[in-house]
Formats: C-alpha cells, structure tokens, sequence
C-alpha cells in the first residue's frame, strides 16, 4: 500500500522546489527538452515491450465491463470537469483549471490500477485488458478532446501537428517496443523493477523542466496559497465523485463484486505517466506547469484514497472467507 509520502512523491516535490529554486532557461532548456524528447521515447518503447498480450487476451472478451470503464475515463470524467466549471473555477485560477480539465480527458492508470485490484481481489485479467485500452486509446481519445473542449477554454488549440508529434513521440516508440518484444521481452519482465526508473526518471525530467518554464513565466506569482487549497478540494471533490458513481454503475448495471473492484479502480483514476508526455506535447509552445500542477496532487490523492479502499475490500473478503 503506498506510503502517504512515498520516493517518488517525495521526488517530485524535490523536483518543483529545484525547478523554483534553479530554474533551467536558454540552451541549458534546450539541452533538457532534447533529453526528456528522448526519455518520453524510451518510456513509450518500454510501455510496448512490457505489454503481454497473453495477459491482455485473457480478460479482452468481458466487454460491457470495459465499455463501462472507458465511459466513465473519456465521457463521464471530461462532463463533470465541464458541469462543474461554474462551481469549481472560483475556488481556483483559470489556468489551474484548465489543467484539472486536462487531467479529466486523461487514460487510466496501468499500474496502481491493477495493483489496487488485485489488491481489493478484483477481476485482475479483466483490469489489466481494461487498464491497457484505457492507454492505448488515450493516445488518440485524449488529444482529440483536448482539441475539442480545452482549445475552447483558453487551451492549446490541436491540430494536424500535435497528432502528429504525438504519434511520432508516443505511438511510434510504443509500436516499435511491441515490435521488440519477441527479442526483448523476456529482459524487460525480467527487469520490471529496474524499468520503473525509466518511466519515473522521464516524468521528473518533464516536471523540471515544465516548472523552469512556468516558473520563469510566473507561475508562483500568479498562483496564491489559496489557489492551491481550492485546488486540492477540487481534486477531491472529482475523486470522490468519480468513485460514487462508478461504485453505483458496477451494482446498478448488475456485475459481480469482483467486476464492480475492477470498475471502481480503472473507471475513476488518472495517469500521471500518461498525462504528464502527453502535456509536454498537447501543449508545445506553452508555460504547462499548470497544466500538469493538477495531475500530480489528483494522482497523489488517488493513491492514497484507492489505497484505503483497496485495503478494506481485501479485510472484507478475508473476513468472509473465514466465516
């Protein structure tokens, strides 16, 4: 179960203060975005090679459940940051919002989705299949709802370039690992642990290097204390609204306990690892330390209230297998 504090957490926090702190700028930020280009390349290769699709077979067949997932992550997720504008935009800044609606047309969660799952013992092939759609659909969905809502709230406007930068530095890298896996695949699960670095090493370069840029525009002086404790209420409110409802669709539409887990987890998180490559290239051109400030505490809180969740599903079960 994640820590309310853990590595990784904590190194994004290092990384915003040192991007504060030490903003990068000139060639040096030139330098660095060459690097993340080439960091962003290698996590999508990695994310084809790690994909087994034995695995992803094994739960493909159960499709009301996964239709059901991918409603609630690219239609439910996106109204409710819509409807809810007028009410939660006061409690923020508009550029902050328009990073919390970046964050609602954003993939699922690979990982922690399935973890949480397995977790909570839910139907884990079933979200494994729905996790890994949720990302590969994400790569086309997401920037064309970006293209759609966010350009008509004050948002990078999408065009015929960014879906191109986007298959270009996304989809392409992804295909090739798919590609490698029959050579490299048996190395890739083998290394799974060392991989990880990979995919949180790329995502610390595109944070420092989004802050350095956001920070040099302002950022901090334009964003006050209580912009930031309204941002945090926002997240929750949509984490909690999101939990709700996909708790109430998986009884209501008639799914097994273990298929209501799986909805609950995949249908109602976000991914950073995603979302954050996706910014840098969505939204070229602009300062998108706001854009992306949003996703990282979403997914901090998303963590730690799954994290409950997942525990006291698993205690339930436990108890009921004792009785």
């Amino acid at each position: 179960m994640p820590k309310l504090l853990d590595s990784f957490t904590l190194a994004l926090l290092t990384t915003v203060a040192l991007a504060s702190l030490l903003p990068c700028s000139g060639q040096t930020a030139q330098i660095f975005n060459l690097a993340t280009n080439l960091a962003i390349g290698l996590l999508f290769f990695l994310h084809g090679a790690k994909l087994s699709r034995e695995a992803v077979a094994a739960g493909a067949g159960h499709w009301r459940l996964h239709l059901t997932v991918l409603a609630c992550t690219f239609a439910l997720f996106p109204l409710l940051g819509l409807l809810l504008k007028p009410v939660l935009t006061p409690l923020v800044t508009p550029e902050l919002y328009l990073g919390v609606l970046y964050l609602c047309m954003l993939p699922s969660t690979v990982q922690s989705s399935i973890a949480f799952t397995s977790m909570a013992q839910g139907n884990v092939p079933a979200a494994i299949c729905s996790a890994t759609a949720s990302n590969l659909l994400g790569i086309f969905i997401t920037p064309l709802l970006v293209g759609w809502l966010v350009a008509g709230h004050g948002g990078a406007a999408q065009n015929m370039g960014s879906a191109l930068d986007i298959v270009y530095q996304l989809l392409l890298p992804f295909i090739a690992g798919q590609i490698a896996r029959r050579w490299i695949g048996g190395w890739v699960d083998k290394h799974k642990a060392l991989l990880k670095y990979v995919d949180q090493g790329s995502i610390l370069m595109v944070v420092y290097t989004a802050f350095s840029a956001a920070v040099i525009s302002g950022l901090w002086q334009q964003t006050p204390a209580e912009a930031l404790a309204g941002l945090l209420a926002v997240n929750a409110i949509l984490l909690g609204l999101l939990l709700a409802i996909t708790s109430l669709a998986g009884r209501k539409l008639g799914f097994s306990r273990e298929d209501q887990i799986t909805i609950l987890f995949c249908g109602s998180k976000k991914s950073l690892a995603s979302g954050v490559p996706m910014a840098k290239v969505l939204f070229a051109g602009h300062a998108i330390g706001a854009i992306v400030l949003p996703l990282m505490l979403f997914h901090q809180i998303q963590l730690m209230v799954c994290a409950m969740l997942a525990q006291r599903f698993r205690k339930r079960h436990l108890a009921e297998a004792r009785a």
